[in-house]
C-alpha cells in the first residue's frame, strides 16, 4: 500500500525472472513487466495488477520496459537490435515495433511526459550519457543535459509535466550504473 505496511507478493505466472523494470498503467489496471523467464532474454509483458497470466507484448529480445503512454495504449522500451540499444515503442495489445533512435552508442530509459507529446531518454551519442528528447513518431530528437560533470541517466517527468528527475553520476562511471 502507498500509505505503508506490508509488502504483497503478485503472482506473475510463469514470469518468475523479472528485472527491475516494471510499472503500472495510466489506469492502474495493468502492470508492465520485463521477464527472461521464457528464451534466457527479456521480453516485455503486461498482466493484471492483481496479478495473473502475463500476455507477450515484444516477441522481439532483448527488450526492456521503461514507460506507458499517457493514454496506456503505448509502451515505450530499450531494446537490442543487432547490437545496438536503441528506444523503440509498441501499442500494449502488440503488433509492429517503432524504433525511433538510431544513434550507434547505448540509448535507454525511455519515458512519456504527461502530455504525450516527447518522450525522454538517456543517450551515449555525445560520449558521456546525457537526457534527450523525441517525438513519439521519431522526430525531433533533442538533446536536454549539457553538463560536463556528470553522466545523466532514466529521465522521469514529473506528473504536471514541468519538472525532470534524474540520476546523476560522476562522468567517470561507465556503463550501465
Amino acid at each position: 500500500p502507498v500509505a505503508g505496511g506490508n509488502s504483497e507478493e503478485i503472482d506473475t505466472g510463469h514470469a518468475i525472472k523479472c528485472n527491475n523494470d516494471h510499472g503500472l498503467s495510466p489506469d492502474g489496471s495493468l502492470l508492465a513487466i520485463s521477464d527472461s523467464s521464457i528464451g534466457g532474454q527479456s521480453q516485455v509483458y503486461v498482466l493484471p495488477t492483481a496479478g495473473g497470466t502475463p500476455r507477450l507484448v515484444t516477441p522481439e529480445s532483448p527488450s526492456y520496459w521503461h514507460g506507458w503512454s499517457p493514454d496506456g495504449k503505448t509502451l515505450a522500451y530499450t531494446g537490442r537490435r543487432n547490437d545496438n540499444y536503441d528506444i523503440y515503442t509498441i501499442p500494449v495489445e502488440g503488433g509492429e515495433e517503432t524504433r525511433l533512435t538510431t544513434a550507434p552508442e547505448l540509448d535507454d530509459g525511455p519515458g512519456y511526459t504527461p502530455d504525450g507529446e516527447w518522450i525522454y531518454f538517456n543517450s551515449a551519442r555525445t560520449g558521456i550519457m546525457r537526457i534527450w528528447k523525441v517525438r513519439p513518431d521519431g522526430s525531433e530528437e533533442t538533446q536536454v543535459t549539457f553538463d560536463e560533470a556528470y553522466a545523466d541517466w532514466f529521465p522521469h517527468p514529473s506528473p504536471n509535466g514541468e519538472h525532470l528527475v534524474f540520476l546523476s553520476y560522476d562522468k567517470s562511471v561507465d556503463g550501465h550504473p
